[in-house]
Protein backbone atom coordinates (compact mmCIF):
# COMPACT_ATOMS: atom_id res chain seq x y z
CA UNK A 1 0.00 0.00 0.00
CA UNK A 2 1.28 3.65 -0.75
CA UNK A 3 -0.24 6.65 0.24
CA UNK A 4 -2.39 7.17 -2.81
CA UNK A 5 -4.54 4.58 -1.42
CA UNK A 6 -7.78 4.89 0.02
CA UNK A 7 -8.59 1.75 2.82
CA UNK A 8 -11.94 1.16 4.06
CA UNK A 9 -12.21 -1.35 7.74
CA UNK A 10 -15.44 -2.73 8.34
CA UNK A 11 -15.78 -3.67 12.15
CA UNK A 12 -13.40 -1.18 12.89
CA UNK A 13 -14.22 -1.51 16.60
CA UNK A 14 -13.27 -5.02 17.56
CA UNK A 15 -10.26 -6.05 18.59
CA UNK A 16 -8.60 -6.02 15.76
CA UNK A 17 -10.33 -3.37 14.04
CA UNK A 18 -9.16 -0.76 16.63
CA UNK A 19 -5.24 -1.55 16.36
CA UNK A 20 -5.47 -1.75 12.44
CA UNK A 21 -6.97 1.55 11.99
CA UNK A 22 -4.64 3.29 14.51
CA UNK A 23 -2.13 1.94 13.15
CA UNK A 24 -3.16 2.28 8.83
CA UNK A 25 -3.73 5.81 10.32
CA UNK A 26 -0.29 6.58 11.04
CA UNK A 27 1.24 4.87 8.24
CA UNK A 28 -0.60 6.45 5.58
CA UNK A 29 -2.94 9.51 7.15
CA UNK A 30 -6.60 9.68 8.51
CA UNK A 31 -8.01 10.62 6.02
CA UNK A 32 -7.38 7.41 4.25
CA UNK A 33 -8.49 5.01 6.29
CA UNK A 34 -12.43 4.50 6.43
CA UNK A 35 -13.35 2.63 9.88
CA UNK A 36 -16.98 1.53 10.05
CA UNK A 37 -19.01 -0.33 12.76
CA UNK A 38 -22.34 -1.66 13.10
CA UNK A 39 -22.64 0.91 16.23
CA UNK A 40 -21.40 4.55 16.42
CA UNK A 41 -18.04 5.04 17.78
CA UNK A 42 -16.69 7.62 20.13
CA UNK A 43 -13.36 7.06 20.91
CA UNK A 44 -9.91 6.89 18.25
CA UNK A 45 -11.27 5.15 15.58
CA UNK A 46 -14.63 7.61 15.25
CA UNK A 47 -13.15 10.89 15.97
CA UNK A 48 -9.47 10.69 14.63
CA UNK A 49 -10.64 10.27 10.27
CA UNK A 50 -13.64 9.27 8.62
CA UNK A 51 -16.36 7.14 10.47
CA UNK A 52 -19.15 5.44 9.32
CA UNK A 53 -22.13 3.26 10.67
CA UNK A 54 -22.83 0.39 8.24
CA UNK A 55 -23.88 -2.92 8.68
CA UNK A 56 -22.29 -5.38 6.82
CA UNK A 57 -25.03 -7.84 5.64
CA UNK A 58 -26.40 -4.47 3.52
CA UNK A 59 -24.54 -4.61 0.73
CA UNK A 60 -25.75 -1.79 -0.73
CA UNK A 61 -24.15 0.31 2.00
CA UNK A 62 -20.94 -1.20 1.69
CA UNK A 63 -21.03 -0.79 -2.36
CA UNK A 64 -21.69 2.68 -1.63
CA UNK A 65 -18.83 3.76 0.79
CA UNK A 66 -16.58 1.61 -1.61
CA UNK A 67 -17.41 3.95 -4.59
CA UNK A 68 -17.59 7.48 -2.64
CA UNK A 69 -14.05 7.05 -1.54
CA UNK A 70 -12.47 4.94 -4.03
CA UNK A 71 -11.08 2.23 -2.03
CA UNK A 72 -8.42 0.41 -3.09
CA UNK A 73 -8.02 -2.04 -0.03
CA UNK A 74 -10.85 -3.79 2.50
CA UNK A 75 -10.26 -5.13 5.99
CA UNK A 76 -13.35 -7.28 6.40
CA UNK A 77 -13.19 -8.31 10.45
CA UNK A 78 -16.86 -7.89 11.16
CA UNK A 79 -17.46 -10.47 12.64
CA UNK A 80 -19.51 -13.02 15.31
CA UNK A 81 -16.51 -14.35 17.56
CA UNK A 82 -16.27 -18.15 18.85
CA UNK A 83 -18.18 -18.28 22.05
CA UNK A 84 -20.82 -15.56 21.19
CA UNK A 85 -21.62 -17.20 18.06
CA UNK A 86 -22.21 -20.70 20.67
CA UNK A 87 -24.82 -18.65 21.75
CA UNK A 88 -26.46 -17.56 18.73
CA UNK A 89 -25.50 -20.11 16.20
CA UNK A 90 -28.07 -19.01 13.35
CA UNK A 91 -26.92 -14.90 13.63
CA UNK A 92 -23.18 -16.15 13.74
CA UNK A 93 -24.01 -17.87 10.39
CA UNK A 94 -25.27 -15.41 8.86
CA UNK A 95 -23.20 -12.44 10.04
CA UNK A 96 -20.20 -14.00 9.28
CA UNK A 97 -21.09 -15.73 5.71
CA UNK A 98 -23.68 -12.61 4.64
CA UNK A 99 -21.06 -10.21 5.05
CA UNK A 100 -18.25 -12.03 3.43
CA UNK A 101 -20.71 -12.98 0.23
CA UNK A 102 -22.02 -9.40 -0.20
CA UNK A 103 -18.04 -7.92 -0.28
CA UNK A 104 -17.44 -10.62 -2.58
CA UNK A 105 -19.97 -9.82 -4.97
CA UNK A 106 -18.84 -6.59 -4.77
CA UNK A 107 -15.62 -6.99 -5.54
CA UNK A 108 -16.55 -9.67 -8.61
CA UNK A 109 -18.43 -6.73 -10.24
CA UNK A 110 -15.76 -4.02 -9.77
CA UNK A 111 -12.65 -5.08 -9.52
CA UNK A 112 -10.94 -2.48 -7.94
CA UNK A 113 -9.72 -3.19 -4.66
CA UNK A 114 -7.81 -5.72 -2.51
CA UNK A 115 -9.88 -8.15 0.32
CA UNK A 116 -8.34 -9.01 3.61
CA UNK A 117 -10.91 -11.75 5.59
CA UNK A 118 -9.67 -12.93 8.71
CA UNK A 119 -10.15 -16.92 9.66
CA UNK A 120 -9.09 -18.62 12.65
CA UNK A 121 -7.61 -21.67 14.04
CA UNK A 122 -10.91 -22.61 14.53
CA UNK A 123 -11.11 -23.92 11.54
CA UNK A 124 -9.44 -26.78 12.83
CA UNK A 125 -11.44 -29.55 14.91
CA UNK A 126 -10.21 -32.40 17.33
CA UNK A 127 -9.56 -34.75 14.28
CA UNK A 128 -7.11 -32.25 12.97
CA UNK A 129 -3.21 -32.82 14.27
CA UNK A 130 -2.91 -30.89 17.42
CA UNK A 131 0.89 -30.29 17.40
CA UNK A 132 2.58 -28.05 14.31
CA UNK A 133 -0.70 -28.43 12.92
CA UNK A 134 0.11 -28.36 9.32
CA UNK A 135 -1.43 -25.90 6.30
CA UNK A 136 -3.31 -28.65 4.71
CA UNK A 137 -4.93 -30.94 6.78
CA UNK A 138 -8.23 -32.30 7.94
CA UNK A 139 -10.46 -29.67 9.28
CA UNK A 140 -13.80 -30.28 10.65
CA UNK A 141 -14.48 -28.00 12.94
CA UNK A 142 -17.06 -28.21 15.58
CA UNK A 143 -18.22 -24.41 16.57
CA UNK A 144 -20.53 -22.56 14.43
CA UNK A 145 -17.81 -19.71 13.91
CA UNK A 146 -15.21 -22.29 12.71
CA UNK A 147 -17.41 -23.76 10.09
CA UNK A 148 -18.20 -20.23 8.97
CA UNK A 149 -14.87 -19.58 8.63
CA UNK A 150 -14.01 -22.80 6.87
CA UNK A 151 -16.70 -21.98 4.55
CA UNK A 152 -15.59 -18.32 4.09
CA UNK A 153 -11.99 -20.14 3.02
CA UNK A 154 -13.63 -22.22 0.71
CA UNK A 155 -15.29 -19.25 -0.86
CA UNK A 156 -12.21 -16.77 -1.01
CA UNK A 157 -10.86 -19.29 -2.58
CA UNK A 158 -13.53 -20.01 -5.07
CA UNK A 159 -13.67 -16.22 -5.90
CA UNK A 160 -10.36 -15.83 -6.79
CA UNK A 161 -10.03 -18.91 -8.89
CA UNK A 162 -13.29 -17.88 -10.77
CA UNK A 163 -13.49 -14.11 -10.99
CA UNK A 164 -9.97 -12.86 -10.02
CA UNK A 165 -10.83 -11.13 -6.91
CA UNK A 166 -7.35 -10.21 -4.86
CA UNK A 167 -8.22 -11.47 -1.51
CA UNK A 168 -5.78 -12.33 1.16
CA UNK A 169 -6.17 -14.63 4.33
CA UNK A 170 -4.71 -15.10 7.43
CA UNK A 171 -5.64 -18.51 10.05
CA UNK A 172 -5.87 -16.31 13.17
CA UNK A 173 -4.66 -17.34 16.25
CA UNK A 174 -5.41 -15.98 19.84
CA UNK A 175 -4.97 -12.37 19.77
CA UNK A 176 -3.85 -10.05 22.58
CA UNK A 177 -3.82 -6.72 22.87
CA UNK A 178 -3.90 -3.69 25.06
CA UNK A 179 -5.97 -0.94 23.13
CA UNK A 180 -9.68 -3.19 23.18
CA UNK A 181 -11.43 -5.23 25.46
CA UNK A 182 -11.80 -9.06 25.03
CA UNK A 183 -14.46 -9.67 22.39
CA UNK A 184 -16.22 -13.15 22.75
CA UNK A 185 -13.34 -15.19 21.99
CA UNK A 186 -12.65 -18.64 23.46
CA UNK A 187 -8.43 -17.33 23.93
CA UNK A 188 -9.87 -13.71 25.44
CA UNK A 189 -8.81 -15.18 28.94
CA UNK A 190 -5.05 -14.37 27.71
CA UNK A 191 -6.53 -10.27 27.83
CA UNK A 192 -8.51 -10.55 30.56
CA UNK A 193 -6.02 -11.89 32.85
CA UNK A 194 -3.73 -9.16 32.48
CA UNK A 195 -6.65 -6.57 33.08
CA UNK A 196 -7.27 -8.69 36.41
CA UNK A 197 -4.10 -8.73 37.78
CA UNK A 198 -3.82 -4.83 37.49
CA UNK A 199 -6.77 -4.40 39.05
CA UNK A 200 -7.96 -6.70 40.90
CA UNK A 201 -5.15 -9.31 41.61
CA UNK A 202 -6.83 -12.11 41.33
CA UNK A 203 -8.09 -14.06 38.03
CA UNK A 204 -10.73 -17.15 37.67
CA UNK A 205 -9.69 -18.12 34.67
CA UNK A 206 -12.31 -20.49 32.35
CA UNK A 207 -9.90 -22.65 30.92
CA UNK A 208 -8.22 -25.12 32.77
CA UNK A 209 -4.69 -24.26 34.06
CA UNK A 210 -2.79 -26.62 31.43
CA UNK A 211 -5.22 -25.79 28.27
CA UNK A 212 -2.35 -24.72 25.48
CA UNK A 213 -3.40 -22.75 22.72
CA UNK A 214 -1.54 -20.75 20.09
CA UNK A 215 -1.39 -17.15 20.71
CA UNK A 216 0.00 -14.13 18.89
CA UNK A 217 0.81 -10.27 20.12
CA UNK A 218 -1.54 -8.00 18.77
CA UNK A 219 1.46 -6.00 17.00
CA UNK A 220 2.77 -9.18 15.33
CA UNK A 221 -0.76 -10.11 13.95
CA UNK A 222 -0.55 -6.42 12.31
CA UNK A 223 2.63 -6.82 11.20
CA UNK A 224 1.49 -10.38 9.00
CA UNK A 225 -1.70 -8.74 8.21
CA UNK A 226 -0.33 -5.64 6.62
CA UNK A 227 2.24 -7.76 5.13
CA UNK A 228 0.47 -9.92 3.18
CA UNK A 229 -1.55 -6.93 2.01
CA UNK A 230 2.02 -5.44 0.71
CA UNK A 231 3.01 -8.93 -0.70
CA UNK A 232 3.13 -9.22 -4.42
CA UNK A 233 0.33 -11.20 -6.15
CA UNK A 234 2.49 -13.58 -7.05
CA UNK A 235 3.70 -14.25 -3.72
CA UNK A 236 0.90 -14.84 -2.09
CA UNK A 237 0.29 -18.54 -3.24
CA UNK A 238 -2.46 -19.72 -0.99
CA UNK A 239 -6.21 -18.34 -1.71
CA UNK A 240 -8.15 -19.75 0.92
CA UNK A 241 -5.98 -18.92 4.31
CA UNK A 242 -2.44 -18.93 5.77
CA UNK A 243 -1.51 -20.68 9.03
CA UNK A 244 0.39 -17.62 10.85
CA UNK A 245 2.13 -18.87 13.95
CA UNK A 246 4.06 -16.54 16.91
CA UNK A 247 3.86 -18.08 20.76
CA UNK A 248 1.75 -21.03 22.63
CA UNK A 249 1.24 -21.28 26.12
CA UNK A 250 -1.27 -22.03 29.01
CA UNK A 251 -2.97 -20.17 31.03
CA UNK A 252 -0.50 -21.54 34.18
CA UNK A 253 2.43 -19.86 31.68
CA UNK A 254 0.85 -16.65 31.48
CA UNK A 255 -0.20 -16.27 35.18
CA UNK A 256 4.05 -17.11 35.99
CA UNK A 257 4.81 -15.14 33.43
CA UNK A 258 2.49 -12.08 34.96
CA UNK A 259 3.64 -13.29 38.45
CA UNK A 260 7.01 -11.58 37.65
CA UNK A 261 5.95 -8.32 37.27
CA UNK A 262 3.04 -8.63 40.33
CA UNK A 263 4.38 -11.65 42.61
CA UNK A 264 1.01 -11.59 44.36
CA UNK A 265 -1.57 -12.05 41.81
CA UNK A 266 -3.17 -14.97 42.21
CA UNK A 267 -5.87 -17.90 39.34
CA UNK A 268 -8.65 -20.09 39.73
CA UNK A 269 -9.62 -22.52 37.25
CA UNK A 270 -13.65 -22.77 36.86
CA UNK A 271 -13.83 -24.14 33.38
CA UNK A 272 -16.87 -23.33 31.37
CA UNK A 273 -18.36 -23.89 27.69
CA UNK A 274 -15.18 -22.43 26.42
CA UNK A 275 -13.28 -25.42 27.69
CA UNK A 276 -14.85 -27.81 24.99
CA UNK A 277 -14.16 -25.28 22.10
CA UNK A 278 -10.37 -24.88 23.22
CA UNK A 279 -9.76 -28.80 23.40
CA UNK A 280 -10.70 -28.78 19.75
CA UNK A 281 -8.44 -26.42 18.78
CA UNK A 282 -4.79 -27.21 17.83
CA UNK A 283 -2.37 -26.17 20.75
CA UNK A 284 0.92 -25.59 17.92
CA UNK A 285 0.68 -24.06 14.13
CA UNK A 286 2.92 -24.96 11.30
CA UNK A 287 3.13 -21.87 9.46
CA UNK A 288 6.28 -22.84 7.18
CA UNK A 289 4.31 -21.41 3.94
CA UNK A 290 3.75 -18.40 5.25
CA UNK A 291 7.52 -17.73 6.13
CA UNK A 292 8.34 -19.12 2.71
CA UNK A 293 5.76 -17.42 0.40
CA UNK A 294 5.62 -13.66 1.76
CA UNK A 295 8.77 -13.74 4.51
CA UNK A 296 6.05 -13.85 7.68
CA UNK A 297 8.54 -13.64 11.51
CA UNK A 298 6.89 -12.74 14.74
CA UNK A 299 8.75 -10.15 17.42
CA UNK A 300 7.12 -11.26 20.47
CA UNK A 301 6.93 -13.94 22.47
CA UNK A 302 5.65 -13.91 25.96
CA UNK A 303 8.31 -12.34 28.03
CA UNK A 304 8.22 -9.51 25.72
CA UNK A 305 4.38 -9.28 25.64
CA UNK A 306 3.60 -9.35 28.89
CA UNK A 307 5.91 -6.79 29.83
CA UNK A 308 4.78 -4.60 26.81
CA UNK A 309 1.32 -5.54 28.21
CA UNK A 310 1.65 -4.52 31.93
CA UNK A 311 3.35 -1.69 30.70
CA UNK A 312 1.04 -0.22 28.40
CA UNK A 313 -2.19 -1.50 30.85
CA UNK A 314 -0.49 0.43 33.35
CA UNK A 315 -0.29 3.77 31.79
CA UNK A 316 -3.53 4.11 30.88
CA UNK A 317 -4.57 3.44 34.08
CA UNK A 318 -2.32 6.25 35.35
CA UNK A 319 -4.06 8.56 32.63
CA UNK A 320 -6.52 10.38 35.37
CA UNK A 321 -9.07 13.65 34.82
CA UNK A 322 -7.39 16.89 36.14
CA UNK A 323 -8.82 18.84 38.42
Amino acid sequence: MSTSDTVLVLGAAGQIGTDLVMRLRNELGSDKVIATDVKNQGGAIGNDGPFHTIDVMNGQAMAEIIDKYKVTHVYHLAALLSATAEKNPMFGWKLNMEGLFNLLEIAREKKSFQIFWPSSIAVFGPTTPAQKTPQHTIMEPTTVYGISKQAGERWCEYYFNKYGVDVRSIRYPGLISYKSAPGGGTTDYAVDIYHKALDQGTYECFLSANTVLPMMYMPDALDATINLMHAPAEKVKIRSSYNVAAISFDPQTIAASIQKHIPDFTVTYKPDFRQAIADSWPQSIDDSAARTDWGWKEKFDLTAMTADMLLNLKKQRDITPSH
